[in-house]
Order: C-alpha cells, then sequence, then structure tokens
C-alpha cells in the first residue's frame, strides 16, 4: 500500500523556538510541549569508555516525543485554513501520537477518530477516551500483508473520504512530522551539548524523529552519525518479517518519510532486548521509560565496538514507562511470552 506524501511547502514556518521555550509564564498546555532535558547517564554501563545522554521526551505534556509532530502539524494545518473549529481530525495510532494529538485536540475543542488495533493497549486507549477522542477499532489485519497498518491506514481514508472536510494528519508521510524534530528535538540536543554531538541514537516507526534529526546533522554541518534503532520483524529497513509484540518501535512498511540519505547505521533490536533495556534504565538510572527507549540502549551496547573512546552519545528516549507496567515491567506477561528467560532485573548499585 502507497501512502501519499504530504509536501510542505514552507520551510519557514515555526523555524523560531516557539514562545513556551522563550519565556516563563505561558497559556495553556501547548506551549510545555519542548524544550525537554537532556541528562548524562553515568550508572547504566559503567564500563562504556564514552559519555552516554538521555533526552527524557517523556517529560512532554502529553508523556511522549509525539507532542512534538502533533502540535506542529495541527499548529500548520490551523494556520493555513485546513483546519476549522468544525473540522474533523481522522489519524491512526498505536498510542503516543494519538494521544499528543488527542491533547491538542482537547486545547482547541476539536473532534478527533482515533483508529487503533488489536495491539493498542487499554491503557493508552482509555487515555485517547479521556481526552475526547472517538476510538475506531480495527479488528483484522491486512489480508494481503497480515499487517495492522496498511488495514488502519486504508480505514482511515474510508473515514476521510465519508466526513466532509475531514483532515488526515498522516503521520506516516506529513513532512511536519520530520520537521517538527528539525526545528526542535535536534536542534535542543546540539544546542545542549554546545554541537559536540558524536552519535545520536533513534527509535522508528513512522521516521520523523530520525528524518527530521538527520536533515538538522546534514544542513549543519555536525559530525553526527545518526543511527536508526529498529525492532527485530520489522519492514522498514529488512524484508524479513516477524512478530512484534511492543507498539512504539517498527512498522509494517517502509514509510515515505523515511530516507536512507539521512541515516549512518541501523541497529536491530529483539523484545526481549527492548524489555531488558528498560529494566536497566529504571534500576541503574530511576528512568522508567516505555519499550522503544530500553531498545534504545540495548542499540548503544551491540555499536559500542564501533563508538570511539571519549565519543559523546545520544540517545532520545520517547515515553514514559507507565503505559508499559503490564507488558515490560510485568514478570509474569514476560514468562508468558517468553518463558522462564532468567533474572532480567539488574542490581542495583549504591552510589552515595
Amino acid at each position: 500500500m502507497t501512502i501519499p506524501t504530504v509536501k510542505q511547502d514552507e520551510r519557514e514556518l515555526l523555524t523560531e523556538p516557539r514562545a513556551g521555550l522563550r519565556a516563563g509564564l505561558q497559556v495553556g498546555v501547548l506551549a510545555a510541549v519542548g524544550g525537554t532535558p537532556l541528562v548524562e547517564l553515568g550508572r547504566l554501563y559503567p564500563d562504556l569508555d564514552a559519555r552516554l545522554y538521555a533526552k527524557l521526551e517523556s517529560l512532554n505534556p502529553g508523556g511522549s516525543i509525539k507532542d512534538r509532530p502533533a502540535l506542529e502539524i495541527l499548529t500548520v494545518a490551523i494556520g493555513e485554513g485546513r483546519v476549522g473549529p468544525d473540522t474533523v481530525i481522522v489519524e491512526s495510532s498505536s498510542g503516543n501520537m494519538g494521544i499528543g494529538l488527542a491533547q491538542a485536540c482537547a486545547y482547541h475543542g476539536l473532534r478527533l477518530i482515533c483508529v487503533v488495533d488489536a495491539k493498542a493497549s487499554r491503557q493508552n486507549v482509555r487515555i485517547l477516551e479521556v481526552y475526547g477522542a472517538e476510538i475506531d477499532y480495527v479488528a483484522e489485519p491486512d489480508p494481503a500483508t497480515g499487517e495492522f497498518l496498511p488495514a488502519r491506514l486504508k480505514r482511515v481514508q474510508e473515514l476521510v473520504d465519508g466526513i466532509p472536510g475531514a483532515f488526515w494528519p498522516n503521520q506516516y508521510a506529513n513532512e511536519h512530522n520530520s520537521g517538527a524534530h528539525f526545528r526542535t528535538t535536534m536542534s535542543e540536543v546540539a544546542a545542549q551539548l554546545g554541537g559536540k554531538v558524536d552519535f545520536v541514537f533513534c527509535a522508528t516507526s513512522t521516521c520523523g524523529t530520525i528524518r527530521g534529526c538527520g536533515e538538522f546533522v546534514r544542513k549543519n554541518g555536525l559530525p553526527t552519525r545518526v543511527v536508526a534503532v529498529d525492532a527485530v520483524g520489522s519492514l522498514i529497513f529488512s524484508d524479513q518479517k516477524g512478530p512484534r509484540l511492543l507498539p512504539g518501535m517498527g512498522a509494517g512498511l517502509r514509510p515515505p518519510l523515511c530516507d536512507l540519505q539521512y541515516i549512518d547505521d541501523t541497529v536491530h533490536v529483539s523484545d526481549l532486548e527492548c524489555i531488558a533495556g528498560c529494566r536497566r534504565l529504571v534500576r541503574r538510572e530511576g528512568i522508567l521509560a516505555g519499550a522503544s527507549s530500553g531498545g534504545l540502549v540495548a542499540a548503544v551496547v551491540k555499536l559500542r565496538d564501533r563508538i570511539p573512546a571519549g565519543a559523546t552519545c545520544v540517545v532520545i528516549l520517547p515515553d514514559r514507562g507507565e503505559r508499559y507496567l503490564d507488558t515490560v515491567y510485568s514478570d509474569e506477561w514476560v514468562r508468558s511470552h517468553f518463558g522462564q528467560v532468567g533474572d532480567l532485573w539488574p542490581e542495583k548499585e549504591t552510589v552515595l
């Protein structure tokens, strides 16, 4: 299935930092999107001969990095007159993008229909409902591919075609998705580290984050290697399809935003590696993060032989871990899917 690409006609839109990042007191929750902290992870891998930093996107008001593109896509659409008071927003999302849009739509008083599938967690669906989003379930995967994403996109198109004036943000192809990360995420990282970034690790799904970060690196001549971290079984960078239990990383097709010229390395991580990485993060660093964050820190270890001594590395941790208490952080769930895999909880370190 082909996803139509939404071109960004005016690259100068939103090039200046939003007011919420420049001033103290602002009106409305959306002013709090962006400006997340960058913290050094000194205890995660004590023997790593490099400096490792984490961008804590869980501290966006909606709880994830998807607040950034949700805000930018809607802001641009409102400014261009494509979204008005009576517009119905329709999007496909497994969780975070839907929540980011639901937050923005609640603030603007807009109606949102979120198309989800059987893999969406009950907690994420409930959060969407609390924000006022309407849930449209896709129960069966696409018969041709066996994947849910093409089936969700087909349903989105049906809804958009049947609702006069509906607006599809199209996170998989809208260049304002990657543009949000070009203008804010990687710009913030570069500023926070004075431009000294040797590696940046990005989880891939819509590929908005890695596309935006890669474009920023190239345009500004940074010496940064951009690393795509994907799920084993995903079809973004591989033709080897496999089961994926955890949301947030991977896709059943290569999204239009995925442009290989902005990617230097690709690392695949398994569900179990994501789980182990998450548990190490919370026990060693006190960071309760989502599944893809665990995959990112696991990818650092898998690439460590290619990381020079003294290098500066950044992992962009997409979301918070409370939404994964019944999966990633549940021993019972892990045993039910992977059997007896040993103790995945690392020992705590006492550092006073």
